[in-house]
């Protein structure tokens, strides 16, 4: 098969996900062929600056060896053992023995998995046993967030607060309910400030638990800053507010850190950023840097000793504690540990992103709430940036923006109108410099294509 074939030969097969395959059929699909560092290539030469590290994944940046060697060794000694039926691998060991170290204190139990779905997925499950196994099997219900997102399988697509997933499958499953998110600039009454509005927004989780009852709720669950909800970050205070709501109502409280953790913050983890404990957190991502499919569920000691309880748990996968992935995780821990990478993007990078991120997308008259925290940074696309008014037809707009961006080499994602970046945390200034400086080009031709859009709808 020539490399001019793929694309062909990729739509006549292949079911994408997230995607209209239908439209793919006709249009087809760009073949990446390679990548290094901050950049990905297709089959026709293109050097593509990757502003969304994969799926906000590649943390360490592609094409480091040390992630070969890593998985090329755990191959050639152990390729494959599960870790079911009172056995175990010295990989897994040790990626478990580096978790603890990096996490904050208190958790001390680490529960394997594939991916963010199967964590979140984990999570549910152990929530409900956990409360089963200490006599409460009442409570059952678990609160996430509209516009939030916690992966597609069932039970992740019906925590999350996507209605276009919930639209396909009949979702959400039963006990699963959700309350609005903290989106300021979308959601906040004229003059409310953005402390003011953080905690209203926090109140409605104790508006929602007094309506449905604290003794049937299990858990609420949120990402410290929505990531495929178009980089929703909550005011400050908003964290601390839902943390006091949990405990006073004797609820978990949940972190998602699929997108936030592993150093995209700032921090190891999200909850460190914003200053809240939460009771589990899932992970998955930037724990392997994507090299190798992964996922991992961080439990506190006051929910294991619950869970110890419950005798056996009834939950697991094939490739729970994959010895390969475990070794490739545990490499890409280290490089984030040893690089300081973390402390980088804390002190020095995230930072400059957040001010060029600012100076790059202000001037523009179709962009308003401009955000970024650590290297995870976002803007709304309004139609009117003095009166917040938003474009028709969420997601249109958004669209059109970001295949502009990606016809001219820069990978930038559409989250309905929300334009998002979140590149590997390698990234240079020098590179930040090259990706806006493409980036404002774009813009400025979405700015052209939308005026004319909009004139004509004038003339209709």
């Amino acid at each position: 098969m020539s490399k001019k074939n793929y694309s062909k030969h990729d739509v006549k097969h292949h079911l994408h996900p997230f995607s209209d395959n239908a439209a793919l059929q006709e249009e087809g699909v760009r073949v990446m062929v390679k990548a290094k560092g901050v950049y990905v290539y297709d089959n026709d030469g293109n050097e593509i600056l990757d502003g969304m590290a994969g799926l906000w994944c590649v943390n360490v940046g592609y094409g480091r060896k040390e992630l070969v060697r890593a998985a090329k060794k755990q191959m050639e000694i152990l390729p494959f053992y599960n870790t079911f039926f009172k056995t175990t691998h010295p990989a897994a060991v040790e990626l478990t023995d580096k978790l603890v170290e990096i996490t904050p204190e208190g958790f001390n139990h680490v529960f394997y998995t594939g991916s963010g779905s199967e964590s979140v997925d984990t999570m549910m499950r152990m929530v409900r046993h956990y409360w089963a196994s200490i006599g409460k099997p009442e409570k059952k219900i678990i609160i996430g967030r509209w516009n939030g997102y916690h992966g597609s399988t069932i039970g992740g697509a019906s925590l999350g607060g996507m209605k276009g997933m919930h639209e396909q499958g009949d979702l959400p499953i039963p006990n699963v309910v959700h309350i609005e998110q903290p989106w300021y600039y979308g959601l906040a009454k004229d003059n409310e400030t953005a402390g003011e509005f953080g905690i209203r927004a926090a109140n409605w989780l104790e508006e929602k638990i007094t309506e449905l009852g604290a003794d049937k709720v299990a858990a609420f669950v949120g990402e410290p800053i929505q990531g495929a909800g178009g980089v929703i970050v909550p005011p400050d205070g908003y964290w601390q507010r839902i943390e006091e709501i949990c405990r006073k109502h004797d609820i978990l409280l949940v972190a998602d850190e699929v997108i936030c953790g592993y150093g995209r913050t700032g921090n190891w983890f999200g909850h460190e950023t914003f200053g809240f404990k939460p009771d589990i957190f899932t992970t998955a991502k930037g724990l392997s840097s994507g090299y190798i499919p992964i996922g991992a569920v961080l439990v506190n000691d006051r929910v294991t000793e619950g869970l110890l309880a419950g005798g056996e748990f009834n939950h697991g996968f094939t490739y729970s504690g994959h010895p390969v992935a475990a070794a490739v995780a545990r490499a890409n821990l280290d490089i984030l540990d040893n690089e300081e990478i973390v402390d980088r993007i804390h002190d020095k990078i995230g930072p400059y992103m957040k001010k060029r991120w600012q100076e790059t997308f202000e001037p523009f008259k179709y962009v308003g709430d401009i955000r970024s925290v650590g290297l995870m940074c976002g803007f709304t696309l309004v139609k009117n940036k003095e009166t917040r008014e938003f474009f028709p037809n969420t997601g249109e707009t958004g669209l059109i923006c970001r295949d502009i961006f990606f016809k001219n080499n820069l990978i930038m994602r559409a989250c309905g109108d929300h334009i998002v970046a979140a590149p590997p945390l390698v990234i240079s200034k020098k590179e930040i410099d090259h990706m806006l400086s493409i980036a404002a080009k774009c813009m400025r031709e979405f700015e052209v294509k939308m005026d004319q859009i909009l004139a004509k709808q004038d003339q209709d």
